[in-house]
């Protein structure tokens, strides 16, 4: 193999690796994956993404059945959760989706060689070589074009590194085989606040705590004031604007030192989760011998064709600017490809999604408010709450509403947050709405079923220019 000259070698097989392979191969590229992973999809499909979403889903049927089946005139005896069971049904939705991505690599011709990936030297023959280590042994592949996709990790706090046991990153928060007592999680990001609602649903005390004065800090402060009254009401504790000053473990629990202003106090746990946030892979990658360079903030630099600083090498994803999200890297991933094939293309920023999945869900795309305001945009807001909504009173899931934000003068869309029932999903009309620049008003004059829960969609535009018909 390592005479072999390889169009392009993709270093990493996460969600923007694995894609990149994909469609570099369908556009005439010969491609070789380096994976240091024995399985395909990277941190999403192995340690993040899916494995959260399948507790996400298993707990909230657990939760269902506890404490709202007997409204619906399902009665049961009071339902018992099977720790063991639910993680072992996690791992299958894992090893299905893994298998499945390698059987996608095969299909499309992509060649897969495991271990992990270093850049060399350039020699100045235009050629790209990689050092690949498994078990001590090294083997050298070579390409025309280097693709980056290493991903990202969770943050460590030097005064609470990770033990694998009291005190987790994500990873293990996953794979607990019982459910803690009282689970501590530092940080009110997306993985904290859904990991916290796992936990939670199935018995545990979880006590969240931000130095931050909000939690999700660069969502809609509307969206956050309301999501945290729900995760309130299930029982979730906030500790807000409150630093983590020390952490000791006294007799198999964690004992943190808590400071909020002048006011100190310590909380012990039988688990820390220390969910504060993920930086860049870059160690390990070559790239100072390969002459890559960043950008000053800890990612690396790279054009609008993903090049960096070296003709030839190629990055996306987590290593690049912009925010840490699989569906991100996947996008430019096709971006990629297909503008090394000639394609004018081009990822559209403004339109990234971010979403919580918590229960009910907080989705969002675009400008909020707050940003509007600093930015001195004019605008005006339309919403409409799922309390008026016919499908989610069946549902009995009348939490939430829907907020359209569009510009004063012009109604295109800016920005569209919602918290409710299944928004993850509800989210994509308006982030196609907003690709294809439309208004307030186009959604408003747009068929939506009925009863749905798009139909707040619809509300909220309508509110907009105030014909709100429901509310």
């Amino acid at each position: 193999m390592s005479e072999e000259i390889f169009d392009l070698i993709v270093i990493g097989a996460g969600p923007g690796g694995y894609v990149g392979a994909i469609r570099s191969s369908q556009l005439g590229q010969k491609v070789l994956v380096v994976e240091q992973r024995p399985t395909m999809g990277g941190v999403c499909l192995n340690e993040g993404c899916i494995p959260s979403k399948a507790l996400l889903d298993s707990s909230e049927h657990f939760a269902l059945a506890r404490d709202k089946f007997a409204s619906h005139g399902i009665e049961i005896n009071p339902p018992t959760m099977n720790v063991a069971k639910m993680v072992s049904r996690k791992e299958d939705v894992v090893k299905k989706l893994t298998d499945g991505i390698a059987y996608l690599l095969k299909k499309n011709k992509v060649q897969v060689i495991k271990g992990s990936g270093m850049l060399t030297a350039p020699q100045g023959d235009g050629v790209h070589r990689v050092e690949v280590s498994q078990n001590g042994t090294v083997t050298v592949v070579s390409a025309k074009r280097v693709l980056l996709a290493t991903g990202g990790v969770p943050v460590e706090v030097p005064s609470m590194p990770f033990d694998g046991d009291l005190v987790v990153s994500s990873k293990e928060a996953l794979c607990f085989t019982s459910v803690p007592a009282h689970l501590v999680i530092i940080g009110a990001g997306y993985i904290g606040l859904e990991l916290g609602s796992v936990w939670r649903r199935l018995g545990a005390k979880v006590t969240v705590v931000e130095m931050l004065p909000k939690m999700l800090p660069f969502t809609d402060v509307e969206v956050t004031d309301a999501l945290m009254k729900v995760l309130k009401k299930q029982g979730i504790e906030f500790r807000m604007g409150t630093q983590v000053t020390g952490l000791e473990k006294k007799n198999g629990k964690a004992v943190l030192q808590l400071k909020a202003g002048e006011k100190t106090e310590e909380l012990e746990c039988d688990k820390v989760l220390v969910a504060v946030g993920r930086k860049p892979v870059l160690t390990g990658l070559g790239l100072e011998a390969a002459g890559v360079a960043n950008n000053g903030n800890g990612r690396i630099a790279v054009n609008e064709n993903y090049e960096t600083s070296v003709p030839g090498i190629y990055a996306i994803g987590d290593i690049v600017p912009g925010p840490l999200l699989a569906h991100k890297a996947s996008e430019e991933a096709v971006v990629f490809a297909e503008r090394l094939a000639g394609k004018d293309v081009s990822v559209n920023y403004e339109t990234i999604p971010g979403i919580a999945y918590t229960w009910p869900e907080a989705a969002s795309v675009g400008e909020t408010e707050q940003s509007l305001k600093e930015e001195g945009i004019p605008y005006a807001a339309g919403r409409f709450p799922f309390m008026a909504n016919g499908r989610a009173r069946c549902m009995d899931e009348t939490e939430g509403f829907v907020k359209i934000l569009a510009h004063k003068e012009t109604d295109k869309v800016l920005g569209v947050h919602i918290v409710g029932p299944r928004v993850s999903e509800m989210i994509a009309e308006a982030v196609a709405v907003m690709c294809y620049g439309g208004t307030a008003h186009d959604i408003g004059a747009m068929f939506h079923a009925h009863p749905t829960l798009a139909e707040a969609v619809k509300e909220a535009a309508l509110d907009v220019h105030k014909a709100v018909i429901h509310a």
